[in-house]
């Protein structure tokens, strides 16, 4: 990339850095995970030592966390509240120590006090002659908020201290924090643990903030001076017996080795805690020697902090692939050496799309990172650099689809730009890699539902040339079947029998199975409920009134464009006109008068045994119906497990009521 290229990259991560300081520590919300957030600090540290021309006054190198906000006093803190640097592997862990060592300019032996790096809003609580004087948050390291009676309503924070050698003057610094036992009861008011705490820290009315159940755990100090404390892991034992509460997994390790071989056990029963914790935390336990060692403009060189990466893990890219949707849409897929991400065995990797390719210069040959959260398609977030070889490839996208189209990219008309994605352009079935898609769409189960003919069946019978088209599941063959390795009598009458159950369809289930471009199942619905029957429908399309459809609310240019392509193509029309002979499609009768009318709902996290699939069929059948935005047209927002932040925060500003699984079901007995 040319100079000018690299500095606007750049930039872009700095707007994108200061923007998400701004959620995390001024409003409370952050969102995007505490990975992503890391990623983006990472990614900039890197650039700005590859090229030494790049530099930002609110670069993590250079500054951290984010001003305080107006509605609170302010206080400075006496020592300098900064963050840590970070380690991600073992290599990082040595360069840690590598560094450490330079700047003594010698080799000595160390130990390290290792501490839990728990995942709350760090606070500092200043005592004189032994009572609780301030507390202040963090804020921007250098400025925090003075919040003391808040903190004052933690019953872990003791407000007056009496041992005798207690310092008559000492800033002292830990986590507050909420169990998970105790979120259980909140998380319909708040996304996750740390926005709870933050968010009652942050209350103008101390009562309010009471009624939250806080706790703080103490690791460390700001101000403070000792001629009798030497190391870390003294100074904790005295904070344990002057009433504070400090994490029972500290421990005192010696060697690199020691610290990475404890991060991967720890890492194995961090769950089973009962608070969130994202790393832990090594700190040189000699107090004279962190002396010595100092701080750079934005971390202490004598800590470290070793982040968690169970859903991420680096692997080496061995080719990359093509893969073709069913509306035409190509995905590379990188093809990566088999590692265990989050204790699922990962071969596979999406790149998304050529521009993202371009943007993070992927190559074959290089060392990436892969993450892959909860149910989310393993993706390729960034690429190591330092471990690129000389012989990698720059992966070049090829401009024809496998099946030997020209592929496109289509222009946008509301953006004004050309699509990311190219693709091979929709000609109804001969391009074969669509066509094998859309059958696998055809029988999936929110259209045709046909049990025992999976995607892996469906590849099977293409290859066999027993499928070619949509209609012919209804005409297959069961006798060749019959003959195939793996299938029996009973696995034929049971394909048989769900291929006969699934021509009794409704008309919007049939619609959305003809895998039209964004016309989803709500708008399948929509067009089901304007055309009451799929005569009406064909006649739509033959009398070439699909601009009609506009009359219908939920129905844009976009959908009329993408109908207007489909039914272009003759061969299109002949399919859909064939299946409606074969197909027994049932009118869509709509019941209004069902427990949910007129209520809309959304659901974000993963559902307890309960596909998204039934819970909108529920919905549903009970006249309810189910968007796919947080807009205000929204009722309710129904949160799973591990629900996306950011659409329960939209939620919250919109005064949508959020309910668990159980409070929806309630609503329907």
């Amino acid at each position: 990339m040319k100079e000018s290229e690299i500095k606007k990259y750049y930039n872009k991560k700095i707007s994108e850095l200061r923007k998400h300081n701004k959620l995390y520590f001024d409003q409370s919300s952050p969102k995007i995970s505490d990975k992503e957030y890391d990623e983006i600090k990472r990614e900039i540290l890197n650039l700005e030592k590859k090229y030494s021309y790049l530099t930002s006054n609110i670069s993590p190198s250079n500054s951290l966390g984010f001003a305080p906000s107006k509605n609170f006093i302010k206080s400075s803190h006496r020592v300098k509240m900064l963050s840590l640097s970070n380690a991600f592997d073992l290599e990082d862990l040595e360069n840690f120590e590598k560094k450490i060592f330079n700047y003594l300019n010698k080799k000595i032996d160390v130990e390290y006090s290792v501490e839990p790096k728990i995942d709350g809003i760090s606070a500092s609580l200043t005592y004189k002659d032994g009572l609780l004087v301030l507390g202040a948050s963090r804020g921007d390291g250098m400025i925090g908020e003075v919040i003391t009676e808040n903190l004052k309503t933690i019953s872990d924070i003791p407000h007056k201290i009496t041992y005798k050698d207690f310092p008559n003057d000492i800033d002292i610094r830990g986590e507050v924090f909420i169990k998970k036992s105790d979120f259980s009861n909140l998380k319909n008011n708040f996304a996750n643990p740390r926005n709870a705490a933050s968010g009652s820290l942050r209350q103008k009315n101390s009562e309010q903030t009471k009624k939250i159940p806080l706790n703080f755990i103490a690791y460390t100090y700001g101000y403070f001076e000792s001629k009798t404390i030497k190391k870390q892991s003294e100074f904790l034992k005295s904070l344990k017996k002057w009433g504070f509460k400090t994490s029972e997994h500290n421990k005192v390790l010696k060697t690199i080795n020691d610290l990475e071989n404890f991060h991967k056990n720890f890492e194995k029963d961090r769950f089973d805690l009962e608070y969130d914790v994202d790393g832990l935390v090594y700190k040189i336990n000699s107090l004279d020697l962190q002396k010595r060692l100092g701080f750079t403009a934005s971390s202490p060189r004598w800590a470290i902090a070793h982040k968690f990466s169970a859903d991420s893990a680096y692997s080496l890219i061995e080719d990359i692939n093509i893969q073709v949707g069913r509306t035409g849409a190509l995905t590379p897929v990188a093809r990566i050496k088999p590692v265990n991400i989050g204790g699922v065995v990962v071969s596979n990797a999406t790149l998304h799309n050529e521009d993202e390719i371009i943007r993070k210069d992927i190559r074959l040959g290089d060392t990436v990172k892969v993450e892959r959260a909860g149910d989310v398609i393993p993706h390729v977030v960034l690429v190591d650099l330092k471990k690129r070889k000389t012989s990698s490839k720059k992966f070049v996208f090829p401009k024809k689809c496998p099946c030997g189209f020209d592929t496109i990219k289509e222009f946008n008309k509301v953006t004004k730009k050309y699509d990311a994605v190219r693709r091979c352009p929709d000609r109804g079935f001969e391009c074969e890699k669509i066509a094998v898609e859309k059958i696998k769409h055809f029988i999936s189960k929110e259209a045709l539902n046909i049990d025992g003919l999976g995607k892996k069946v469906v590849e099977k019978f293409w290859d066999l040339q027993l499928i070619r088209f949509p209609q012919d599941v209804f005409n297959l063959d069961y006798a060749q079947i019959s003959k195939l390795e793996g299938w029996g009598d009973l696995s034929v009458s049971n394909l048989k029998f769900s291929i006969d159950q699934s021509k009794k369809v409704s008309l919007d289930r049939f619609i959305y199975s003809l895998g039209i471009r964004h016309i989803g199942i709500e708008n399948a619905k929509l067009l089901a409920e304007y055309t009451k029957s799929i005569l009406n429908f064909l006649n739509f399309i033959k009398n070439k009134k699909i601009g009609e459809f506009l009359n219908i609310d939920g129905i844009g240019e976009t959908q009329i464009y993408s109908l207007k392509k489909f039914f272009e193509n003759k061969s299109n029309y002949k399919i859909v006109e064939k299946l409606s002979s074969l197909l027994n499609i049932s009118d869509l009768k709509i019941n209004k008068n069902g427990k949910l009318s007129n209520n809309t709902f959304m659901f974000t996290g993963k559902l307890s045994n309960m596909s998204r699939a039934e819970a909108k069929s529920l919905i549903e059948e009970n006249s309810g119906s189910v968007v796919s935005s947080v807009n205000k047209k929204l009722k309710y927002l129904i949160i799973g497990e591990k629900p996306t932040n950011r659409k329960v925060e939209e939620a919250k500003k919109l005064g949508i009521k959020i309910l668990s699984q159980k409070e929806w079901l309630n609503l329907l007995n």
